[in-house]
């Protein structure tokens, strides 16, 4: 198949146009470069296979580019206040990006008769009041607050996807995309395992927000992949909305510990104040329809994760 692969220079879109190549897929890698890195596609770029378009997908696609399938990563998506490639630092850009970009993927997908994967987030449940999540729970959700830029801006790129697949008749279906982590995830990203990793590895004070009670579900990268891979090819998946992450929970501060024994670290858990505004207590997903409908669920444990994201991190120049 020829895949569009939106986003595909990030994090979670680099290592799926890998996949998708070792698949026998040709893939086109769209990417604006406003927060991914050219260096997630070294090993790509001599690929025949594969091929790279620079471009804002809030625009519209080249008219002669044709396609069986696209996957729609394209967007900011660190909640790091303090991080340049934040949504906070991006806050229009991501807004646009998860409602006209998904609408001119949406649009594009209709015209090439393609199978469309709209990759949403965890964070349209925002500070959830059921646990763990299922799809069919609303969510709790500030439309004002600092994260709705991106959490209301995934909740209506899930409208937009719904619409198309209800009324237009488009093969479409939506990923919701829980905390995942890897090689690849950006230092700059500045999320809770890459900066406990970091701060570890420096023996620099391992710094935990609240009391570190809030709990976070991991999953690996590569079954992230398999996950979305799965979804999009998998037969009867039209119409499907989709949890997938790792059910395996934790408190922020049994990860700080679990780092800080990983790398042998000499470093001291600090606490900070307060939790930043909004910020969920509680995350993990209700994979079961994952488990039911494509057979999917991580395989790689989290004490096997952690031990290769930091292995990776300390063989990176980054």
């Amino acid at each position: 198949m020829r895949v569009l692969v939106a986003g595909g220079a990030g994090f979670i879109g680099s290592h799926l146009c890998e996949q998708l190549l070792k698949e026998g897929h040709e893939v086109i890698c769209a990417d604006n470069f406003s927060t991914a890195s050219w260096e997630n596609l070294q090993s790509l770029k001599n690929n025949k296979n594969f091929h790279l378009l620079k471009h804002d997908i809030v625009e519209p696609l080249p008219s002669t580019l044709s396609v069986d399938c696209v996957f729609h990563l394209a967007s900011p998506a660190s909640p790091n206040h303090h991080s340049k490639i934040s949504y906070h630092a991006l806050p229009l850009e991501t807004i646009l990006a998860n409602t006209k970009g998904t609408l001119e993927l949406l649009t594009f997908s209709q015209k090439n008769k393609a199978q469309f994967l709209f990759a949403s987030s965890s964070e349209v449940y925002g500070d959830p009041l059921a646990h763990p999540q299922r799809e069919d729970y609303f969510g709790n959700v500030s439309t004002t607050g600092p994260r709705s830029v991106y959490d209301e801006s995934k909740r209506l790129g899930e409208t937009l996807t719904a619409y198309f697949w209800r009324d237009r008749d488009l093969n479409a279906r939506i990923a919701r995309i829980f905390n995942t982590y890897g090689p690849r995830l950006a230092r700059e990203d500045m999320r809770m395992v890459i900066t406990f990793i970091n701060q570890a590895l420096s023996e620099s004070p391992i710094t935990v927000f609240g009391d570190g009670t809030q709990t976070r579900s991991l999953c690996y990268i590569d079954d992230m992949i398999e996950g979305l891979t799965t979804l999009m090819f998998h037969a009867n998946t039209k119409g499907e909305v989709v949890n997938l992450g790792s059910e395996d929970e934790h408190t922020v501060l049994e990860y700080a510990q679990m780092i800080k024994k990983l790398t042998n670290s000499k470093s001291k858990i600090v606490f900070s104040e307060q939790l930043p505004q909004d910020d969920p207590k509680k995350r993990c997903p209700d994979i079961s329809k994952a488990k039911k409908l494509l057979g999917w669920k991580p395989k790689i444990s989290l004490a096997e994760g952690l031990k290769r994201m930091i292995a990776y991190v300390k063989e990176s120049a980054y």
